[in-house]
């Protein structure tokens, strides 16, 4: 599969899904972005056609344009674009899996030293982390709450939102929309 396509890519196989266990995704990423957002890890389907937020029904790129981010809603092939917005993502692991509680802790808290080497180098003003309990774990911060927090990654702050996954039911859509919202809106004030 040619995942950098400019236009939708062919849905995979379960067999070719499968075979994209422990498989990564390469960051979009660049200098000086508003909003670093970072994932607990690849899923399985987004490893297999080689995009971020890949599975239809991803609530990742409704909640972005609902929250303000972008001006239309993107679609995973699309995710170039987020860097001319100032925006990137990454993932605490690189190792794709069908689910986030694959992970071990000790690999989310690895993860975050990788993290902090990209926000030194790129400079973002905010490290989003996708998921209170990914950066719990990864922070050792086990009350954490969603919002800006006291961690620093390099010049960076960091703010943690609600697991996109369809899987986080405390989430539909609008709540998860509305917390992306604050995160932008913390952006225009400290412009």
């Amino acid at each position: 599969m040619d995942a950098q396509r400019s236009g939708p890519f062919r849905r995979p196989t379960p067999p070719e899904v499968a075979a994209a266990a422990g498989r990564g995704l390469p960051d979009v990423i660049g200098p000086g972005l508003r909003v670093l957002f970072c994932g607990f890890n690849p899923g399985l389907y987004s490893a297999a056609v080689g995009l971020p937020f890949a599975r239809k029904g991803s609530r990742f790129w409704p909640a972005l344009h609902g929250g303000g981010f972008t001006d239309r809603e993107l679609r995973p092939w699309e995710h170039d674009e987020l860097l001319r917005h100032g925006l990137g993502i990454t993932s605490l692991s690189n190792r794709a899996t069908a689910r986030a509680d694959e992970l071990t802790s000790a690999e989310l808290v690895a993860g975050v030293a990788g993290l902090a080497v990209k926000a030194e180098r790129y400079r973002p003003r905010w490290v989003a982390i996708l998921g209170v309990t990914a950066y719990r774990i990864a922070f050792v911060r086990p009350r954490a709450g969603l919002g800006p927090q006291p961690d620093r990654l390099g010049p960076a702050r960091v703010w943690v939102l609600p697991n996109p996954s369809g899987l986080n039911a405390h989430f539909p859509l609008p709540a998860l929309t509305a917390e992306f919202a604050r995160l932008r809106r913390a952006l225009e004030v400290d412009a």
